[in-house]
């Protein structure tokens, strides 16, 4: 039987096509979304990822050239980088990531792998396909994986990343934000979205961030700063929780 794909709540998720996000042009869909029946190898597995994770993989701050094989939860005295430092630490500002994942129920969604991957703090992905608008750094691949706890919990450790020009408009520039993707039981359930930071003056004209058009469902995407996380003298904590279905849902990215 073919089930047709019902919508969430008006506002709360992004239009398939916003015009002020150029790329939406090419590749909205022109007709309602029908929604085939999965094969049993689709929803079984196996997921990629969930037991290959390493113990160290959620600290993006570390196992570069010259760098300890240890997380910054270990050495929470560690100094600052600075420029030219060939201690083999990323350039920038580190910060702490967490927060839970949970059902639309509240309840904790365990052992789910959380993967991340970011900018750097200059603005530019390690990516053929960045332009060389600033400069890569050769200690921060931009990276990282998790699993959640039984309590739903993820942590990362990394560096605050940076604004930079996409070309969608005149003078455009992207928020800070961090890519967020989970995986469910199955390699067909698959959530991306994106965590920014409060208050970022970038926001009110970024249209990724703004086609989510109802406002408190946009402010799902903000992180909030968390100082149960943050590490003196070392690291700010920000905490992102994401939800998976229901009214207070976290958007996705189309």
């Amino acid at each position: 039987m073919i089930e047709v794909y019902r919508r969430p709540m008006q506002g709360t998720q992004p239009e398939y096509r916003f015009p002020p996000y150029g790329s939406t042009a090419k590749r909205a869909p022109t007709k309602p979304l029908v929604m085939l029946p999965h094969t049993l190898s689709e929803t079984t597995g196996p997921v990629f990822g969930h037991d290959s994770v390493k113990a160290g993989e959620f600290d993006l701050t570390v196992g570069h050239a010259g760098e300890p094989a240890v997380g910054l939860g270990d050495s929470p005295g560690q100094p600052g980088l600075r420029p030219g430092d060939s201690s083999g630490q990323p350039i920038g500002k580190k910060i702490v990531v967490s927060g839970r994942v949970l059902d639309d129920g509240g309840k904790p969604v365990r052992h789910t792998l959380v993967e991340i991957w970011q900018a750097n703090s200059a603005g530019r992905y390690r990516h053929p396909n960045d332009g060389p608008h600033s400069p890569l750094d050769p200690n921060f691949t931009g990276c990282g994986r998790a699993m959640t706890d039984a309590e739903g919990r993820y942590r990362f450790v990394t560096i605050e990343p940076g604004a930079y020009p996409w070309r969608n408009h005149y003078n455009a520039w992207r928020p800070k934000h961090i890519h967020f993707s989970l995986w469910g039981a199955a390699f067909t359930q698959r959530l991306v979205t994106q965590m920014y930071f409060p208050g970022d003056p970038l926001l009110p004209f970024d249209p990724i961030f703004n086609c989510v058009t109802d406002a408190k469902a946009r402010g799902r995407l903000v992180s909030a700063l968390d100082w149960e996380t943050t590490i003196p003298e070392s690291a700010i904590g920000y905490r992102f929780d994401i939800v998976l279905r229901g009214r207070h849902a976290t958007p996705v990215e189309r």
